[in-house]
């Protein structure tokens, strides 16, 4: 018999915490407190070797419902479109300008966070209207 699995999300990338930091906005998710022992994450960062210093972050929603994000931090560079992305749900139950006025809405939010804005599908009378967007890193995810 199967049961359901706890998972978390992990990204790739340059500025772990400046990314986590990014989503813990877009979500009203929240960074965990330091490990024992520290005061602040910057005290448990000196601690480290200075090759492991900023080099992984995460943030997890406050009621503990949604999955942990993980942020780690890779030599590489983005190079091509993601394979999965995050549909971040505010327009669920709203249709039509109803719905459009929304996802521009937060759109504009996370524009002034430091996210951009790629595109905007309009419905089209099959499919509800999206926008397409990027995080501070050039992360592919939508407004939904």
């Amino acid at each position: 018999m199967s049961s359901v699995k706890q998972f978390q999300v992990t990204f790739d990338c340059a500025d772990p915490e400046r990314v986590a930091r990014f989503w813990c906005e877009v979500l009203g998710y929240v960074v965990p407190p330091p490990p024992e022992g520290f005061a602040t994450w910057d005290d448990f960062d000196r601690s480290l070797p200075p090759e492991r210093r900023g080099a992984a972050f995460a943030c997890g929603d406050p009621s503990g419902v949604g999955p942990r994000l993980f942020f780690q931090r890779v030599p590489e560079g983005k190079a091509v479109k993601n394979r999965v992305h995050l549909d971040v749900r505010v327009g669920t139950g709203l249709v039509g300008e109803e719905r459009l006025a929304a996802l521009q809405a937060e759109c504009a939010r996370l524009v002034a966070l430091g996210a951009v804005h790629v595109r905007t599908l309009v419905a089209d009378g099959y499919e509800e209207s999206c926008i397409t967007m990027q995080d501070v890193e050039g992360n592919e995810f939508c407004l939904d």
